[in-house]
């Protein structure tokens, strides 16, 4: 009898001490997993301009309006104090939201294009709220409907417009005037206008290495970028 009640107090010891080991188990993951750090997100301010360059021809003749297209960012982006945070030949996706062809009174044509999204190498992608503008504005604000304020003294809708030489594509429209920053056949930006009144206006033609700006309508976050 003796024998049995000490086997009973040893399973019951038992017993005790595997709840524990259940309670332990579950308790310990979960206090360390609370004690990870959260990851740090920074900011890139609704205003930032992206420096890309356009992956595939984009043309007034062909182009529909919702096709897509791909940019590549040529200057890294950083936060204020210096994190890296969207890498150079990260992708920004975008995609024709209209398209006007030529007319036969010389009208050019012009062609209105949103951006998406960005993808970093490493395979991050975020949404963004991005419009067209030209890369030598500097200290510019732009609103959801692609119009982009200069030092917040004027205001305008910018677009691919056709013109130049060989059609080739000008950026921006001041109200009523038709002039803008010309984008050239290859690479870069020179300044330039749209050509008088011809029997039919230049169609758009932006080929594939053009650069220009992407303009932030909001602004957006990332943490501190890793290859992997």
């Amino acid at each position: 009898m003796q024998r049995n009640k000490s086997n009973s107090k040893i399973n019951q010891a038992v017993a005790v001490l595997a709840t524990i080991l259940m309670v332990l188990g579950a308790v310990v993951p979960a206090v360390a997993q609370k004690k990870k750090k959260k990851p740090v997100y920074y900011s890139i301010s609704a205003g930032k301009t992206l420096h890309v360059r356009l992956n595939q021809d984009l043309g007034s003749e062909d182009a529909r309006v919702g096709d897509t297209f791909t940019t590549t960012v040529v200057d890294p982006v950083y936060s204020r104090n210096g994190v890296l945070l969207v890498p150079q030949a990260s992708t920004v996706s975008g995609r024709v939201t209209n398209v006007i062809r030529a007319q036969k009174n010389g009208k050019p044509a012009t062609m209105d294009v949103q951006f998406y999204s960005v993808q970093l190498p490493n395979g991050v992608r975020r949404a963004i709220n991005g419009s067209l503008t030209e890369l030598s504005t500097s200290n510019s604000t732009s609103d959801n409907e692609g119009g982009v304020a200069a030092n917040k003294t004027s205001k305008r809708k910018v677009k691919f417009i056709g013109g130049g030489a060989a059609g080739g594509a000008l950026i921006g429209a001041v109200a009523g005037g038709g002039k803008g920053l010309a984008i050239g056949m290859g690479v870069g930006a020179v300044t330039g206008a749209v050509a008088g009144r011809m029997k039919k206006g230049h169609e758009v033609k932006v080929k594939s290495g053009t650069e220009f700006g992407v303009i932030l309508n909001q602004a957006i976050s990332f943490t501190a970028y890793r290859a992997t």
